[in-house]
């Protein structure tokens, strides 16, 4: 088998079908496996695979295991020589997928690869990053990053003038399309499953590079991000938002220590001071709900990392108790 396709789906009903055409439609040189790890929807999403893909491979979880835990069981159950991690809300393009395995064929040298990636629009959509860095935490923090184009030394998390249209090597590629050799993923053991949410492709790509493999990004072939189906709005924003931070605080521990995660620490409480002290002015000259709400989960994140002890929150799992109820907290720690 050249390549498996793994799509992660959680009632995806409204993409998942188009996504699945067009893998079909679309890729016509290239022997490959599609398999649908299901997180317990209930949407009809199951079904309508089932019905209308028999050639598709459905795995179904019975519950919803989040971005980590779901691909990496597809990742498992995987053959191909190459593996490509998919989200349900994209479009392949014509010849992409022929295109990128020929591709990874010719840079033997490389571990992953992704291509380009446009929204519903057809406008490019950043997919490919720098290596995450503790200095690009702080720049991010002061609102540096309009200082890039003089230095890259106050690059916030882009690249600087590049818009995607040229190839590459790359620190990260987003999780939406990641094309990695298979031997080498499973190697990995696919996701690290402390990330629940965001960092897990970031870290993926990391422990590639340090596997002495770099990272090629192609932009001469494309998919469509459709990015309706966010995972964020599926929650309680100041659930998602804390969960997200915790997430944050363990890849920092993981790369850069106890030293590191108090850095980071120091930045978000400047960086979220910042923003908040933004927001009231501008609540004060224009008031509305929406920029209310963003305040008030500013006032919860910034009093949750003023209490947290980032080393005992990755040691020992401990974080502050803000008593606000969030006992339906996403994640299953």
């Amino acid at each position: 088998m050249k390549l498996s396709i793994v799509i992660l789906c959680w009632n995806d009903l409204k993409v998942i079908g188009d996504c699945l055409r067009s893998i079909f439609a679309t890729t016509k040189e290239t022997e490959f496996e599609v398999i649908v790890s299901d997180n317990g929807s209930t949407d009809g999403s199951v079904e309508q695979v089932r019905r209308e893909f028999p050639a598709v491979r459905l795995i179904e979880n019975g519950k919803n295991l989040r971005f980590a835990k779901g691909n990496n069981v597809a990742i498992r159950a995987t053959q191909g020589e190459y593996v490509l991690i998919l989200n349900p809300d994209t479009i392949i393009h014509e010849g992409a997928l022929d295109g990128m395995v020929k591709y990874a064929d010719a840079h033997p040298e490389a571990g992953a690869f992704g291509c380009k990636v446009v929204n519903r629009h057809g406008q490019y959509w950043i997919s490919a990053r720098p290596t995450h860095t503790l200095r690009a935490e702080w720049c991010t923090a002061l609102g540096l990053g309009f200082l890039s184009p003089i230095s890259e030394w106050f690059n916030a998390g882009a690249y600087v003038n590049w818009n995607g249209d040229t190839e590459r090597t790359v620190g990260w590629l987003a999780g939406c399309f990641i094309l990695v050799r298979g031997d080498l993923l499973r190697q990995l053991g696919g996701f690290d499953e402390q990330f629940f949410y965001y960092y897990e492709d970031t870290d993926l790509c990391r422990r590639i590079w340090d596997a002495g493999y770099p990272v090629l990004y192609n932009p001469n072939f494309s998919i469509t991000h459709l990015g309706g189906q966010s995972t964020i709005n599926r929650f309680n924003p100041t659930s998602f938002a804390l969960d997200a931070e915790v997430t944050r605080y363990r890849y920092c521990y993981k790369y850069y220590g106890a030293k590191g995660v108090r850095s980071l620490r120091r930045a978000s409480l400047v960086g979220l001071s910042l923003r908040r002290l933004v927001y009231r002015i501008l609540q004060l000259a224009r008031p509305n709900e929406a920029r209310n709400k963003r305040l008030e989960l500013l006032n919860t994140l910034l009093e949750w990392n003023r209490q947290v002890n980032p080393v005992r929150l990755v040691e020992h799992g401990e974080e502050p108790d803000l008593g606000m109820g969030l006992s339906d907290r996403v994640t299953e720690r």
